[in-house]
């Protein structure tokens, strides 16, 4: 089995636990560096990205994400 396989076999089965293990290595990683309220600012920044992110790939309006938000 070469590396490309074994990769491809880790991630079909193993993917939630895979990017749980890395979210979770980068949270404590910049806790660590930066410290825990600069790490949680960091991550809602980034979940906040993330969600504007998918609207703007479904088409949405990003002014329907604002009405819808703070409605």
């Amino acid at each position: 089995m070469d590396w490309n396989e074994l990769i491809n076999e880790i991630w079909r089965h193993h993917r939630g636990k895979l990017l749980g293990a890395v979210i979770g290595l980068t949270f404590g990683l910049l806790t660590a560096i930066v410290g825990f309220w600069q790490t949680l600012f960091i991550s809602i920044c980034i979940v906040i990205g993330y969600v504007v992110g998918k609207r703007m790939d479904e088409h949405e309006s990003f002014r329907d994400l604002l009405e819808r938000i703070f409605k």
